[in-house]
């Protein structure tokens, strides 16, 4: 559940800039820090449906922060949001059922469900195993299936600045 408790006392927040492929701490308006970010290999847009490849654009808040054998740190976004749910019910994507239960796990803190068409598991994490060429990839390309990644050493940094409930905002 995310509840205003566990929001930081020093409420930095992430926003991430696709088309920069910067990812920013911010505290009051400032940067703090910021980071080289990979998306989605979708291209731009935002994301519309399971397999698009595409990472989401709008305003979510970490629901899950989890060490992960593939990525090194998985820090998970309460994806979809209200806004992704509404588009995809509108587009005949998500049933009315589906739409309902979106909106009420997000009304309740929890994270909504991840198997619907909208998709799921989107979040920030590192590479995992780095290699050379993993790390000559990660810096010229987009290659996630629409996660944001970072290396490893920045996937550590930024924990130190985020929790459950902080803001993740995610712009073209």
């Amino acid at each position: 559940k995310i509840n205003p408790p566990d929001i930081p006392d020093k409420a930095y927040y992430l926003e991430i800039d696709k088309s920069e492929r910067l990812l920013r701490v911010k505290y009051a308006g400032d940067t703090y820090q910021q980071f080289h970010v990979a998306s989605g290999r979708g291209g731009p847009g935002k994301k519309q449906r399971v397999g698009d490849r595409r990472t989401p654009e709008g305003i979510y808040r970490i629901a899950q922060l989890n060490t992960s054998r593939q990525f090194h740190f998985f820090i998970g976004l309460n994806y979809p949001n209200i806004e992704d749910a509404r588009i995809g019910f509108r587009n005949d994507v998500i049933s009315k059922e589906e739409f309902n239960q979106i909106i009420e796990s997000l009304k309740y803190g929890e994270l909504p469900p991840q198997n619907t068409a909208l998709g799921g598991a989107i979040g920030i994490h590192g590479i995992g195993l780095e290699t050379t060429e993993k790390l000559k990839m990660h810096a010229h390309l987009d290659w996630t299936k629409g996660c944001l990644a970072l290396t490893n050493t920045e996937i550590s940094a930024l924990r130190r600045y985020v929790s459950i409930g902080t803001e993740v905002i995610i712009k073209e």
